[in-house]
């Protein structure tokens, strides 16, 4: 007796669903909130496609009883009768209308929500393959698709599915011949469909792919136009931009191509079966085998058939390439974040001490997996020392803060924050406990009070002043037009680097945390803005943990100690002058930046 769990595809096959039906399903999991307005949209379009249908009868009663019989009072009743049941249809469909409308556009909302929160939870090492622009793509244009399918196409499709097959149990009911012919035709509308429809999906996927190409390539021109414009660079960009539409114009054509192909093939099938129909129906009632009323009455259902066959295969067309927008979103939703809250999750200490331990760590980033970032690295830094991280380019440094933020997780070895495996901690509290000053200030478009906020949200706007004040933000925010309700612009535009440095400074002073990370905090500023930013570090780090990377090594001399970093190990480890006096790289970097600032750069041996 053979398993009835067998998974084979044999046993499988005939009980799965069209291809397009299985990707679009899980989208529809977005409608069960909603299941009133459906229940109620459903009646609708219930109500309206049966009030059609309705319309054949009637006719058929208004050419045997009113126009053979002579009788006008029959034809009184038949047409109040008609425009009773055209006031029904016309509020059914409205009906119908507006709620699929509505669930179409709240359900594309709730993607688009779902999907960003989705995205935003996903770990740095994500973004390191994939573009702003395709997951732009994907959040705007593919849920747009989805939105015509649910608001629009579903509906059109089950309206005329209940007409196709309600017409044609009216079309049996009127006369079996001439049913019997009509089924005749069908496999020769839904071969075509099938065949069409397969070839659809597949260019609707690689459409949505080249228009995703054309966002990433513009979204990343434009966020970069100082660059783009200051190397003469816009006639290749223009050129490749064209490159980009081109090939999404060409995969749009081949597309469209197949569905003309499609609704031309289904049109000239359904209404040459018409015309049969027409033609063997007219002999029937020449015989005497059936009446006008019938005659008319198939012919109505024909028409109203094969109009719900040809709208039918449209609306596949538009299923299909929702399926494509189905596919990239569900891709994009079933991606699982690498960094996740374990369970149980084990608190961080409290209050935070903001003791920092490397111990033996390995790690190599998911795009470089042959090159170690860091390889077995240790470092253990106390509560409230302060600590830099010098070294050449590529030694670590950044992957230091990467890994103690926990964007990514060291292949061996363990990173503790008080004690605790920061793998064993909630993310979201490990992060909350550390403040971070980026190199290249990130400033969103809004402004200077949600900008400082944003480290800290519920921050009162007398401790959001009080920031800036201690950044030295205030100077230079008061003289905006609107202070500090003035928009900064997109990514800063409005601000200077100096002024923006001082703003990501102002958002880590009010965030207080336990540990304070610097990537060359004050390297964007000039000497006065340097002076007056370094007097709030100072005043920031005091008594916190704080971990410096630094080139320029005249920012570093008071730190507690220097920590070398050279190929992802401790190089050497101590205070500047005990550094100096060991010799090796730190003193070479020493020599090379401070003999450059004074002017006394050695001549090589043999310039002397």
């Amino acid at each position: 007796m053979p398993d009835s769990r067998d998974p084979s595809p044999a046993a499988a096959a005939p009980r799965r669903p069209p291809a397009a039906i299985r990707q679009i399903a899980p989208i529809l999991g977005f409608l069960r909130p909603y299941r009133a307005r459906v229940v109620v949209a459903s009646v609708a379009l219930v109500i309206a496609a049966g009030t059609v249908l309705a319309v054949g009868q009637g006719l058929r009663l208004l050419v045997d009883r009113g126009f053979a019989a002579g009788n006008p009072a029959v034809l009184d009743h038949m047409l109040i009768a008609l425009l009773a049941v055209v006031v029904m249809m016309s509020v059914a469909t409205g009906v119908r209308f507006y709620l699929v409308s509505w669930i179409g556009e709240r359900v594309s909302a709730d993607i688009r929500e779902a999907v960003f929160s989705h995205v935003l939870g996903l770990s740095p090492g994500f973004f390191e393959v994939a573009r702003t622009g395709e997951i732009l793509s994907r959040l705007i244009a593919d849920t747009t698709l989805l939105e015509t399918v649910v608001g629009s196409s579903a509906s059109l499709a089950l309206r005329n599915v209940l007409l196709f097959v309600g017409g044609t149990v009216m079309l049996a009911v009127t006369s079996p011949a001439l049913t019997g012919l009509v089924m005749v035709g069908v496999p020769l509308v839904v071969v075509p469909i099938l065949v069409f429809g397969r070839r659809v999906r597949r260019l609707s996927r690689a459409s949505q792919d080249r228009i995703a190409d054309v966002g990433a390539y513009g979204e990343e021109a434009i966020h970069a136009i100082r660059t783009v414009q200051a190397f003469g660079h816009e006639d290749l960009d223009r050129s490749r931009f064209r490159d980009c539409v081109e090939a999404a114009f060409s995969t749009a054509t081949r597309r469209i191509r197949q569905r003309a192909l499609l609704t031309a093939f289904v049109i000239l099938i359904v209404f040459t079966a018409v015309g049969v129909i027409l033609w063997f129906g007219g002999r029937e009632v020449i015989a005497g085998h059936l009446t006008a009323g019938d005659l008319s009455a198939f012919v109505f259902y024909s028409v109203l058939v094969a109009g719900s066959v040809g709208a039918i295969s449209e609306v596949v067309g538009d299923l299909q390439r929702a399926a494509g927008a189905a596919e990239r979103l569900l891709e994009l939703l079933s991606t699982r974040p690498d960094i996740v809250a374990p369970s149980p999750v084990r608190p961080l200490p409290q209050p935070p001490r903001g003791e920092i331990e490397f111990d033996q760590v390995t790690f190599y980033y998911p795009t470089r997996p042959q090159l170690a970032a860091l390889d077995a690295f240790s470092l253990h830094v106390h509560p409230g020392e302060r600590v830099a991280l010098v070294g050449p380019s590529g030694a670590g440094k950044t992957t230091v803060f990467q890994l103690l933020l926990r964007f990514y997780d060291p292949q061996t070895g363990q990173v503790r924050l008080d004690g605790v495996n920061v793998r064993d901690a909630d993310p979201a509290v490990l992060r909350s406990r550390v403040g971070f000053v980026p190199q290249d200030a990130v400033i969103f478009a809004a402004n200077a009070w949600e900008n400082i906020r944003y480290g800290r949200p519920a921050a009162s706007d007398q401790e959001v002043r009080a920031a800036a004040e201690a950044a030295h933000a205030t100077e230079f925010l008061n003289r905006l037009p609107q202070g500090f309700d003035s928009d900064l612009g997109e990514r800063g535009v409005r601000l200077s680097g100096g002024q923006r440095q001082r703003i990501a400074i102002a958002r880590a002073i009010l965030r207080d945390p336990a540990v304070l990370l610097l990537d060359e905090a004050t390297s964007a500023l000039d000497a006065e803005s340097e002076r007056m930013v370094q007097e709030a570090l100072d005043r920031l780090m005091a008594g916190r943990t704080t971990l410096i990377i630094a080139h320029r090594l005249a920012t570093v001399l008071k730190a507690d100690r220097i920590v070398v970093l050279l190929d992802g190990r401790v190089n050497a480890s101590g205070r500047h002058e005990q550094l100096i006096a060991e010799g090796g790289l730190y003193a070479r970097l020493a020599a090379l930046q401070f003999g450059m600032m004074s002017g006394h750069v050695a001549q090589p041996a043999a310039a002397q």
